[in-house]
């Protein structure tokens, strides 16, 4: 079973000005970098939306940890909603 390959956000925004700014077709880019072409048209799409995708990160690893932390708590806290909005629905429909 294979795994998945992880890049760094450097590499990301390196492969995408390769095809934004400097002229390369995006088949001819992930080709030359080993990677799938539709990867590289999602990449390029985030960076045309997200203003903060192109931009390297200037956070110290504290502050990175805090905000992977916050994303983490923000996902348990749906995921607690949506468990208790449950257990309501069926210990409802149990009566």
């Amino acid at each position: 079973m294979g795994s998945r390959r992880k890049f760094s956000r450097e590499f990301k925004v390196e492969a995408v000005k390769l095809v934004v700014d400097g002229g390369v077709s995006v088949a001819q880019a992930a080709r030359d970098l080993g990677i799938g072409e539709n990867l590289l048209h999602t990449w390029k799409r985030k960076y045309k939306e997200d203003a903060s995708f192109g931009r390297l990160s200037r956070l110290t690893p504290d502050q990175e940890e805090i905000r992977r932390l916050r994303r983490e708590l923000k996902q348990a806290r749906q995921d607690q909603e949506i468990l208790k909005k449950a257990a309501a629905y069926f210990a409802k429909e149990s009566q």
